[in-house]
């Protein structure tokens, strides 16, 4: 668990990064309708839950850096017993002050009225420009006049690029339930009948074993289905003699976990698979190899594309010269993604990947990053030999950047031939 503390220092951080004179409004998520008069499950905006611990929704957040100090002020629902009845207990003021460590805390109705208040003493206003609400409508509408406006969200992502031993211990938890979801899939997929039991499956270790939910939403694809990148549908046979790509992962206290497997139905490889899989399998540790301090992601992606190409040139797959396939990028009909992402309590961290002058962040201590290359051939693609086709393979690990090189954080979920292959003996 991470401590208020900690959060303190963040919005500490967050803060002192304000331009001197400034006022900064972050926003709650909003319940959102599902249908009707039925809602999603709530989960707190990942921004607010990331300076402020708080899960509830209707909450505010309100940065104020003067020309020495900085203060934060917290706003949340007050307490009504008819509508808990409905929705739950809430904290109310007087229990938030006593959990989290804030300047001062209110009820969420005089939100608008404390704002005012403060907006005439500061001269630079920085809010979320992407929050759809009408919260941040008030907020535009009363500053639009007189007021210089920035980006909070820019700022909160580059706090979050670099993660605490806290946030990391979150996300270890959660890749060690991950690990118990994929390894259930290596051993029961051959007693299923489709995707979606399968999905299911997957999903049921995740909760009973205290994650709150999934990651995002689970990719169970067999033969053919793993050659649609974002395959959501999950609703196709398990066939024996193909390969099921699987790409799941759950949210353990908000943190994510990222990993793909590929793994055959039966739990035997035949020869073509194993030739694709060992060669993607081979690229994905050459690659997790070269993450370390300094490092350009960019770097990362070139030398995966160039390894990948020569795989498929050395497989028959692809025909020439390996650096006049690249330069025509052949490979990117097999490869067409990326070789990996930021993550963190959003699975696709909306942190920077560039600096404010567009020049390339490198590797630092403390990220946390996907590498997953792939490679997909469609069943139709006649271009390539009859064995191969229908075939997608993707293998992803989340990796971690320490001051010595990495820390695979995700080892030990199997992903080695004889170890896929040896769990039903």
């Amino acid at each position: 668990m991470i401590k208020e503390v900690e959060y303190r220092a963040r919005r500490e951080r967050v803060s002192c990064a304000l331009k001197k004179n400034s006022l900064a409004i972050i926003f709650s998520a909003r319940i959102q309708i599902r249908s009707n008069d039925t809602e999603f499950p709530y989960r707190q905006d990942s921004n607010f839950y990331y300076l402020t611990g708080f899960k509830e929704d209707n909450a505010v957040l309100i940065l104020r850096r003067g020309r020495k100090t900085t203060e934060s002020y917290l706003f949340v629902q007050k307490k009504v017993k008819e509508l808990e009845l409905w929705t739950g207990k809430r904290l109310g003021t007087k229990a938030a002050k006593k959990s989290f460590n804030h300047d001062d805390i209110f009820i969420s109705d005089i939100f608008e009225e404390k704002f005012l208040s403060f907006v005439k003493e500061h001269q630079n206003i920085y809010y979320d420009f992407s929050f759809e609400d009408k919260r941040v409508d008030f907020i535009r509408e009363k500053t639009k006049h007189f007021r210089v406006h920035f980006n909070i969200a820019t700022l909160i992502g580059r706090e979050r690029l670099i993660k605490s031993p806290a946030e990391i211990k979150l996300i270890t938890k959660a890749l060690s339930i991950t690990k118990e979801a994929h390894h259930y899939a290596i051993d029961h997929a051959f007693e299923l009948s489709n995707e979606r039991e399968l999905q299911a499956g997957i999903e049921y270790i995740f909760k009973t074993h205290g994650a709150y939910s999934d990651a995002y939403t689970s990719i169970v694809a067999c033969a053919n289905s793993a050659n649609t990148l974002h395959y959501i549908n999950n609703d196709k046979k398990l066939v024996d003699g193909e390969l099921i790509l699987i790409d799941a992962g759950c949210e353990y206290e908000y943190y994510a976990s990222d990993i793909t497997r590929t793994i055959p139905v039966n739990g035997k490889f035949t020869q073509a698979q194993k030739e694709l899989y060992s060669m993607v399998l081979d690229v994905e540790k050459k690659i997790i190899s070269m993450v370390r301090p300094d490092i350009l992601r960019s770097s990362l992606q070139e030398k995966s594309e160039e390894l990948l190409c020569k795989g498929l040139v050395g497989l028959g797959i692809l025909q020439g010269d390996v650096k006049k396939l690249l330069k025509m990028k052949k490979h990117k009909k097999y490869y067409p993604h990326g070789i990996g992402h930021w993550m963190g309590i959003d699975v696709h961290d909306t942190c920077p990947y560039k600096d404010e002058k567009g020049k390339e962040i490198p590797l630092m201590p403390g990220m946390v990053m996907t590498i997953e290359p792939g490679i997909y051939i469609d069943k139709d693609d006649k271009s390539v030999a009859r064995k191969y086709r229908g075939i997608g393979i993707r293998i992803e690990d989340d990796i971690l950047v320490t001051y010595e090189g990495y820390e695979n954080l995700s080892k030990n979920i199997t992903k080695e031939i004889s170890e896929i292959e040896g769990r039903d003996s």
